[in-house]
């Protein structure tokens, strides 16, 4: 079944990174800069480009904020994790992953994935289980940024830790009840990332095969940050780490 990818910014980058695109509705009578832009790339990439009238939009993407225009392309290409890691060998990269442990929460997923590809993040794992499908409102969500962002489906979790600390990674937890505060630790190695669901935070399993919980400082009465935004704290960290490493 196709995908419907919605949103000028979305299906502009879906056409840039050379996404499999089989058609493009655009309502008949909007003519924005962004819409050209879409119609040009469009007529670039041989794209069938079809106009439509509101009503037909609403039928394809009733609850999404379309912005006028959707596209229909395969599912997303799920990455290998071995590619991934050859790839970062050969540009000889410290290894720099994010693992989403029962994020089910669509937008909370696209937020992360788009401040991943921003963060200079190699891939982000998603279980099969227990986590948010990669749909059409993780795409527009994420900017458009599933179309750069290698994204990892992982069957066993543990199992995957287990194995990429073998390999020299080190598992790092994000948790409230943390032994360190994020920014006294270090984040400079080949490292996962790990955030789990905010209701339920990161399963048993999961926290038991961390090397380190660490915890972002609270000081309000709220004890708890939206994941994606602690996703963000927590990347930038490593990015400011090795910044400082260099």
């Amino acid at each position: 079944m196709a995908t419907i990818i919605a949103g000028r910014n979305s299906v502009a980058e879906a056409l840039k990174a050379g996404r499999s695109l089989t058609k493009i509705y655009m309502t008949a009578d909007k003519a924005s800069q962004p819409l050209r832009q879409i119609k040009a790339l469009a007529r670039e990439k041989g794209v069938p480009l079809e106009f439509v009238k509101p009503e037909a939009m609403q039928r394809y993407a009733p609850d999404t904020r379309h912005q006028d225009v959707i596209a229909f392309a395969a599912a997303v290409s799920f990455a290998v994790l071995d590619d991934v890691l050859a790839r970062v060998q050969e540009k000889r990269e410290i290894p720099f992953l994010v693992l989403l442990d029962g994020v089910e929460d669509v937008h909370n997923m696209g937020a992360v994935i788009r401040t991943a590809e921003c963060a200079g993040v190699h891939a982000v794992l998603v279980p099969k289980r227990r986590s948010a499908p990669v749909n059409e409102t993780v795409g527009k969500t994420s900017a458009g940024a599933v179309e750069y962002m290698p994204i990892v489906q992982v069957g066993n979790t543990t199992s995957l830790l287990k194995s990429l600390k073998k390999r020299g990674f080190w598992i790092i937890g994000a948790h409230m009840d943390g032994e360190n505060d994020y920014f006294h630790s270090s984040l400079t190695g080949p490292v996962v990332l790990v955030i789990g669901s905010e209701g339920r935070g990161m399963s048993r399993l999961v926290r038991e095969n961390c090397d380190i919980l660490v915890r972002i400082p609270m000081f309000g009465q709220i004890n708890s940050l939206n994941a994606s935004v602690a996703a963000a704290l927590l990347m930038y960290e490593v990015v400011r780490q090795r910044g400082d490493a260099r």
